[in-house]
């Protein structure tokens, strides 16, 4: 009687190792990161020969691994030749990861704002403009909740500019806090 109730015990011990390995898949796991940043904008505006130089605010929210979301707004501050260009682009990004560095390549689209202010030969005023723009850069991680943006460059085209359209280049560094 005894080794039977010696054995039944060792059977139910056993038993509970399959119950127990249930408990080893994780039980959460994270569903994305996003982050927040600001930056310094320089754009070749393509329309005259000085840089206009701005800010920029930007955001990404990446799904999983490798894909996640940008929007990028930039805002002109200094503009030589009395014009102003701004953007607002939302689009798709595909990043890459090799230790703390994460290149990434982008297409945005959305819309931008082309000024003539007070003192240029044109009348003073804006205009609004479907764009396009392809680009990539490079977030470096700085801390856990910290990324440097050490480069960013779209290629914007405003093709509703005109009748030759618009080319700008906008070149952004910056730094972000992460959400993860």
């Amino acid at each position: 009687m005894k080794r039977h109730f010696l054995i039944g015990c060792f059977a139910c011990v056993l038993s509970l190792t399959l119950w127990s390995h249930g408990q080893a898949v994780p039980t959460a796991t994270r569903s994305g990161s996003a982050q927040i940043g600001a930056g310094a904008t320089f754009i070749s505006p393509d329309y005259t020969q000085q840089y206009i130089k701005g800010i920029s605010i930007y955001g990404d929210y990446d799904i999983g691994q490798h894909l996640g979301v940008e929007g990028d707004i930039h805002i002109s501050v200094s503009t030589p030749g009395n014009i102003s260009e701004n953007s607002y682009l939302l689009g798709p990004r595909y990043k890459w990861h090799y230790k703390r560095f994460e290149p990434y390549a982008k297409v945005l689209l959305g819309f931008g704002r082309f000024g003539f202010q007070s003192g240029s030969t044109v009348e003073p005023g804006t205009f609004t403009y479907f764009q396009f723009a392809p680009g990539g850069g490079l977030d470096i991680r700085a801390t856990r909740h910290i990324n440097v943006r050490a480069f960013d460059v779209e290629f914007q085209k405003w093709p509703g500019f005109d009748s030759h359209g618009l080319s700008p280049i906008a070149y952004t560094i910056g730094v972000a806090y992460t959400l993860r």
